[in-house]
C-alpha cells in the first residue's frame, strides 16, 4: 500500500467513525426520549449534534487559538520560522497558512483550521529554541501533512462530538437524579420489570458511550499522527529531521502551562507531561514507536 492509497484508505475510515459518533448520538437521544416518554429529546440531540459541528467548523480555529494563547506573528517577528514554512508550503503545493507564536518554554506545535484556506501553523517559543533548521523543517513538514491530509476539520469535530455524545448522557442522570420522567405501565409489576431493564439499558449506555467515543477520537488521532509523520517525512526527504525533532521534544520535561484535553490531540506531542494517568488515554501514539518508524524508513 502506497502513502497516496493509505491517506484515502483514512480518509474514508475516519468519515466512518465520524458517522458513528451521529448514530451514538441519535441512539441516546431514541432512548432518552422514550424512557422520559417526550420523544422530542430525539429531536434535541440531533439539534446539539449538528450544532455544534457547525460551531466547530466555522469556529474551531479562534477557538483554539484562544485556548492556547497563541498570538499571530509577521515575518519580521519571526523570519526563519516564516522561510521554513514558505519553502516547505510551495514544495506540497499548499497555501500558506497563518503562523501564530504561543509564549512557553515547552517545545510543541499544532495545526488547526477548516481548510487550506483557512489553516493555521502555532508554534511554541521553546519549539523554536530547541530546534535547529533541520528539525524545526520537519516539525512544520509534519503539521503541513494534517492541513494537506485533511485531518484538521475532522480531528476538531470529533472533539466536538465527543463532548455532545458525554452532554447527552448527562442528561439521562440529571433526569433520574431529580426523579424526572420514566415510563409507566397500568400493570405495576410489569411497569416495574420494564422500568428495571429501562434503567440497565440506560446506565449501560451512559457508561458505555463516552468511552466507546473516546477510543474512537484516541484511534484517530493516533493513526493520524503516524500518516502526518510519514507524509512530512515524504515532504522534506529528510526522515532523521522529524525524528531527531521527536527526540529533542519527548525529552523535554516541561509541560505546556495552558495544556487543555480538548485540544491535547492538536499537538504533535502530548502536552500533558509526566501526567501518568492523562498519559494513559493520550491521544498520541507512543514518540519512541514514532522515531522508530522514521529512522527505520530512512534505511
Amino acid at each position: 500500500m502506497t502513502l497516496y492509497t493509505q491517506i484515502s484508505s483514512n480518509i474514508r475510515r475516519t468519515w466512518v467513525l465520524f458517522s458513528l459518533f451521529f448514530v451514538i448520538i441519535i441512539g441516546l437521544g431514541w432512548f432518552l426520549g422514550y424512557y422520559f416518554q417526550d420523544q422530542s429529546i430525539l429531536f434535541i440531540a440531533i439539534f446539539i449534534s449538528v450544532f455544534m459541528s457547525l460551531i466547530s467548523y466555522w469556529y474551531s480555529d479562534k477557538i483554539v487559538l484562544s485556548i492556547s494563547g497563541a498570538k499571530l506573528i509577521n515575518h519580521d517577528q519571526a523570519p526563519e520560522l516564516y522561510h521554513v514554512v514558505e519553502n516547505l508550503c510551495i514544495a506540497a503545493g499548499l497555501l500558506v497558512p497563518k503562523i501564530y507564536i504561543i509564549d512557553d518554554p515547552s517545545p510543541n506545535a499544532f495545526a488547526t483550521g477548516r481548510n487550506q484556506k483557512n489553516a493555521v501553523i502555532a508554534v511554541t517559543t521553546g519549539l523554536l529554541n530547541t530546534l535547529n533548521t533541520t528539525e524545526l523543517e520537519g516539525v512544520i513538514a509534519h503539521e503541513l501533512s494534517h492541513i494537506g491530509n485533511r485531518d484538521i476539520l475532522l480531528q476538531t469535530i470529533v472533539v466536538v462530538l465527543v463532548g455532545a455524545i458525554s452532554l447527552v448522557s448527562n442528561i439521562f442522570v440529571r433526569g433520574r437524579m431529580f426523579g424526572m420522567g420514566g415510563r409507566r405501565s397500568n400493570n405495576d409489576n410489569g411497569g416495574g420489570q420494564i422500568g428495571g431493564i429501562l434503567m440497565l439499558v440506560g446506565l449501560v449506555l451512559i457508561i458505555l458511550s463516552p468511552i466507546v467515543s473516546t477510543l474512537i477520537q484516541l484511534a484517530i488521532s493516533r493513526k493520524r499522527e503516524y500518516l502526518a509523520d510519514e507524509s512530512g517525512a515524504l515532504l522534506t526527504r529528510y526522515p532523521e529531521g522529524l525524528a531527531s525533532a521527536l527526540e529533542k521534544i519527548s525529552q523535554n520535561p516541561t509541560p505546556l502551562k495552558r495544556a487543555n484535553s480538548a485540544t491535547a490531540h492538536l499537538y504533535i506531542d502530548n502536552p500533558f507531561k509526566g501526567k501518568k494517568l492523562i498519559n494513559l488515554f493520550s491521544t498520541h501514539p507512543p514518540i519512541q514507536e514514532r522515531i522508530k518508524r522514521l529512522r527505520e524508513a530512512s534505511k
